[in-house]
């Protein structure tokens, strides 16, 4: 065992074990009563505002209820006038029997007329200045059946809420019957009725956000909008936002309903603290409840583990015999779990070790006969090595000949690869060519061949011009005979008309005009006679023209009948031509071929010498591979032969280590 190891603090399992676990189950009580306090908390809060609501809703109620049984006392009093429809006297009567009726209404019933008159009990001390102007009746005139105002201060300074609404009793003037009530009652109601204990409420008119009632009565008839109380100043900011959600307001759980029927808010409140108190006393308990389990739990965990570690104590001596070369030791255990199969894998582990150590030691007296049998060996291996260095030196020099004799026939093959790759570039140069002239001539061909179909065209062409030009010719002879005509036709008439003009000449003064119109005749046939003159003149010239034309044209037809038959014969010499350079363009492609195929052949050539060279470069390295080798075999020979005797100290000291291990008891030795 090092220094070090035996200078190394140890620290046990069950230590660790119970550092980690223990803080682990301290902060898991911990939160578990973290957590119980929460929810208690919330759900005590919750439960709180629920009795707050539940107090508030009745308390509503109640203002509700009485508003409604107050407004159908009023209303069956207004039914009654209206239905005896009483005088003055009669009206007196009524409010007087009625007066005290309601013992909330403590003015009576009285009526307000748009003449400002008022109608009320004897005994009331009802007062009014200008009736028309007093909200009540302005409120009333607005709805038939009774219902509240707002509320105001009586000059008495009490607050006052009225029910009014018009009554009908069949007269000029617009009657409303009004009821004040005091709010006495509402503030009984609303001091008096909260359900839940330490809780309050107080009563606001949203229309100016006054106090009607509350359990201060200093506040009463305050504004809360100007108070300086945090409370009120927040209440007033959720009414004027029409906000009736519950809220937590400066330490208050508040909760707020409106007053069906009226513009009135009621609100509950009551202190966070003494809500919560029940919870801190809870939360003390559930401390000293968490206390109690964690010194509890640390206990039986102590125990627990102190049980469960045991087993491993024997495990851990085991192995420290072990680390001081003691296997003669036995670890049994009784345990079924992971650490009664630790002890069993760590009693197996010391059997196979002691086994195995002993082996090593027989092993060991085997490898000292075998280092002594290798150093004969190695000897004769030696002798045989040097002898095999010496055959393939003699192998080397015959293959490095070999080689450079490979290596010319490779360069001489690349050589005449290069000079068949250049002639198949010059054939191909050449063959690119010939196609060239082969599409030169094509075309030449071509264009040939249009050319005398064209000219053949063209001697068409004359050919039916000819034809043109004699139909012409036949039809001035036409037009010479029709001129002809005319002019026999015009020496005729200008006959007639000299025969005319005597005759009117002999007719005297009868045959004057008869003579005129016969001096006209004559002058129309004289011009047409001339005119038939000059058309025989132009007509000659037109035929004289056309026979011209027609010598040219016979003339331009044996030319181009000429032409066609030199184009007919070019035709002819470039169809020769064609196939000539066809022919030589196979003749060209096939020794592209022949050169090509050359040109593969000397490839090959060179490139199975480039192998041939290449394995040859490859024997010859292997040869001299295999002289190294065998130089190394000799050398190694040394090797092993001094190997031989470094094994045999080994085995020495082998045994000298294993010895110092305890393989066997006292007893058994």
């Amino acid at each position: 065992m090092s220094k070090a190891t035996k200078s190394k603090r140890v620290i046990k399992v069950r230590d660790k074990f119970l550092f980690f676990i223990m803080p682990a189950i301290i902060i898991f009580i911990i939160l578990i009563i973290v957590m119980a306090g929460i929810l208690s908390e919330k759900m005590i809060q919750s439960l709180s505002e629920d009795a707050l609501d539940s107090s508030l809703n009745n308390q509503a109620d109640n203002i509700t209820s009485w508003l409604e049984k107050n407004l159908e006392n009023f209303s069956s009093v207004k039914q009654t006038i209206e239905a005896t429809n009483p005088d003055e006297e009669e009206l007196q009567e009524i409010l007087d029997s009625f007066y005290g009726y309601n013992s909330y209404a403590k003015e009576g019933i009285y009526i307000g007329t748009s003449t400002g008159e008022l109608y009320k009990a004897s005994d009331s001390t009802k007062t009014s200045g200008n009736i028309t102007s007093e909200d009540w009746y302005k409120d009333g005139l607005t709805r038939v059946n009774l219902n509240y105002g707002q509320t105001y201060t009586d000059y008495k300074g009490d607050s006052i809420i009225s029910a009014s609404g018009i009554i009908n009793l069949n007269r000029d003037d617009l009657m409303v019957l009004a009821a004040d009530l005091s709010l006495d009652q509402i503030s009984i109601i609303v001091n008096s009725g909260v359900k839940m204990d330490n809780a309050y409420s107080f009563l606001v008119d949203t229309n100016d956000n006054t106090i009607l009632a509350h359990p201060d009565t200093s506040l009463v008839s305050t504004n809360i909008n100007s108070s300086s109380d945090k409370l009120l100043s927040g209440v007033a900011k959720k009414i004027d936002n029409q906000d009736y959600n519950k809220e937590e307001i400066n330490n208050y759980l508040v909760s707020l309903t409106q007053i069906d029927g009226t513009d009135w808010v009621l609100v509950s409140y009551i202190k966070k603290d003494i809500v919560m108190s029940s919870i801190y006393v809870l939360i003390k308990k559930l401390a000293i409840i968490a206390v109690i389990a964690i010194l509890l739990t640390s206990g039986v965990i102590i125990v627990i583990v102190n049980y469960l570690i045991k087993p491993i104590s024997k495990i851990s001596d085991g192995v420290t015999a072990m680390a001081d070369g003691d296997f003669t030791i036995s670890i049994n255990s009784s345990s079924n779990d992971e650490i009664g199969i630790m002890s069993d894998k760590v009693e197996d582990f010391i059997v196979r070790m002691r086994d195995m150590l002993k082996n090593v030691a027989l092993e060991s007296d085997k490898l000292q006969d075998q280092s002594r049998t290798s150093d004969v060996v190695a000897k004769s291996m030696y002798e045989a090595s040097e002898k095999q260095a010496k055959a393939m030196q003699n192998l080397n020099s015959t293959v490095d000949e070999l080689a450079k004799a490979v290596n010319e026939i490779a360069i001489n093959a690349q050589t005449l690869t290069e000079v068949v790759s250049d002639t198949r570039s010059n054939s191909a140069k050449a063959n690119e060519s010939m196609q060239e002239s082969v599409e030169i001539s094509k075309q030449g061909k071509t264009d040939m061949e249009k050319l005398s179909f064209a000219m053949t065209q063209i001697q068409k062409s004359i050919e039916e011009l000819l034809l043109s030009i004699n139909k012409v010719g036949d039809a001035s002879e036409q037009i010479t005979g029709i001129v002809g005509l005319i002019g026999e036709i015009a020496e005729e008439t200008n006959l007639l008309s000299l025969n005319a003009s005597i005759e009117a000449a002999r007719a005297g003064e009868a045959g004057k005009g008869f003579a005129v119109v016969a001096g006209e005749i004559g002058k129309l046939a004289q011009n047409s006679a001339d005119n038939a003159q000059n058309i025989a003149k132009l007509i000659e010239q037109i035929r004289n023209l056309i026979s011209d034309v027609v010598t040219q044209a016979n003339t331009s037809a044996e030319n181009i009948q000429s032409n066609t038959v030199l184009i007919d014969t070019a035709v002819e010499t470039f169809d020769k031509i064609y196939e000539n350079i066809a022919t030589s363009n196979n003749l060209v492609t096939d020794m592209i071929n022949g050169v090509t195929k050359v040109d593969d052949v000397a490839t090959n050539v060179a490139a199975i010498s480039e192998e041939q060279a290449a394995s040859a470069d490859e024997i010859l390295e292997t040869s001299k591979q295999m002289v190294e080798q065998a130089e190394n075999i000799t050398r190694n020979s040394e090797d092993v032969a001094a190997n031989s005797e470094e094994l045999a100290d080994t085995s020495e000291k082998l045994t000298s280590y294993v010895s110092k291990f305890k393989l066997e008891s006292d007893d058994e030795e």
